[in-house]
């Protein structure tokens, strides 16, 4: 899957994975992370997700990680702020208070350029990307954020049914990608409501991902 696929989603308005409100998932489960207020949260491929604006909301300082200017500029419209704009290597760094986001590949965001972080929360990113990327994604992700805790939330359907993305991502996989490193506990899973793109019937889980003790 290229960058021209996301890049022409967002110039087409094809983007029904963004959802009008903060995830229901989110709201209900980012307390288990325990984060104190002004703590740094890190949303890989964050698009123009409303979670961003519940956490600044909330005290909360936000990262990003977005492949489209498009999504950000968007972003940045909607909650009523004027980034300043500078080149980081190959990403573009769009920053105001408390919000901070790297526009560009996410492979190119180093831990350098992250800064730290105080934990991941992942809704669109993991079951965005095709099952021969997962892998590299989970690694790079673990690497440049020191393995912080995590909010994960996967769908599983089955995917001959219909193709991604959001792709299907089991129980199995998420301990292949993460169970040497992570703790794992499945904190809330539900059907979704009228299927997974009104076609198939698919299941929705949050994951809570800690550190797991040595």
């Amino acid at each position: 899957m290229k960058a021209s696929f996301w890049h022409q989603k967002w110039e087409r308005g094809e983007i029904a994975f963004h959802e009008s409100e903060a995830n229901a998932f989110f709201v209900e489960h980012f307390g288990r992370l325990n984060l104190p207020k002004d703590s740094r949260v890190f949303l890989p491929l964050c698009g123009k997700t409303r979670d961003i604006a519940w956490l600044l909301a909330r005290g909360y300082r936000v990262v990003g990680a977005e492949l489209s200017a498009l999504a950000i500029n968007e972003l940045f419209k909607e909650l009523g702020l004027a980034p300043e704009i500078s080149n980081v290597g190959e990403l573009a760094r769009y920053r105001a208070n408390n919000i901070d986001i790297l526009v560009g590949d996410i492979f190119a965001v180093s831990t350098e350029t992250l800064g730290s972080i105080s934990a991941i929360y992942d809704r669109a990113a993991l079951v965005a990307l095709p099952a021969g990327i997962r892998e590299q994604y989970t690694s790079h992700l673990m690497s440049i954020t020191d393995a912080a805790p995590q909010l994960l939330i996967t769908y599983e359907y089955n995917q001959q049914l219909i193709g991604g993305p959001p792709f299907s991502v089991n129980e199995d996989e998420v301990k292949q990608h993460y169970g040497a490193t992570y703790q794992l506990k499945s904190v809330e899973s539900k059907n979704v409501a009228g299927g997974l793109k009104g076609k198939v019937t698919s299941t929705e889980t949050a994951w809570l991902l800690q550190k797991a003790s040595k």
